[in-house]
């Protein structure tokens, strides 16, 4: 479980086809307190600590998480938005995350407004009716409010975020743009509401 408060910007050091995809990622966290095991959230994708370094880790990654996810798409170099999981006591800053996306997104807009970025996600509308204005998501592992729903003729769902300076500063948004795929988690609660609702 985690929170969608990311506490570090990891970098992809090493890719190796071992039946499973083995990704190697560079880290500032103190590795002495991670065990073999561990979960950590990377870029919203909840992945096991299979081997560590004093300033890396990896993880083997399924055929079908690269499938639904946008790790498909990393590469040596890639910037990766870095969650440990939640503690009993920690504070809650963001909202429940689980570490399961559920769809592939695409920035349609990322565009300078003042000091902030205007960034407008479409997603498919299966998924785009458990987003809604002023409700939280998680985008690549960091928890954020939409601002606007709209749902368009394509079948699709845009909504759109502003990322604040700070939010920029410390994830890896800092290197997105137009036509950037997004991992997608909508909120837990949305789903058991959902779920209740269409109960017979």
């Amino acid at each position: 479980m985690f929170t969608g408060i990311i506490t570090d910007v990891g970098e992809v050091i090493a890719l190796e086809q071992r039946g499973d995809l083995n990704i190697r990622i560079k880290t500032s966290y103190d590795l002495a307190g991670v065990d073999i095991g561990a979960s950590i959230a990377c870029s919203g994708v909840c992945l096991t600590v299979v081997d560590k370094g004093t300033d890396w880790f990896s993880a083997d990654v399924s055929d079908e998480t690269l499938r639904v996810t946008t790790l498909k798409n990393w590469e040596k170099g890639t910037l990766v938005n870095l969650e440990r999981s939640l503690k009993v006591g920690d504070e809650l800053g963001g909202h429940i995350v689980t570490g399961h996306v559920d769809t592939v997104g695409e920035i349609v807009t990322f565009d300078d407004v003042g000091g902030s970025v205007l960034m407008e996600i479409s997603v498919p509308q299966t998924i785009g009716r458990f987003i809604a204005k002023k409700g939280s998501v998680a985008i690549e592992g960091a928890s954020l409010t939409v601002n606007e729903v709209v749902d368009t003729a394509d079948s699709a769902t845009v909504f759109s975020i502003n990322l604040i300076p700070h939010t920029q500063d410390v994830t890896s948004f800092k290197t997105m743009k137009t036509g950037t795929e997004v991992n997608v988690e909508i909120d837990v609660l949305a789903r058991y509401v959902s779920r209740l609702n269409n109960k017979d």
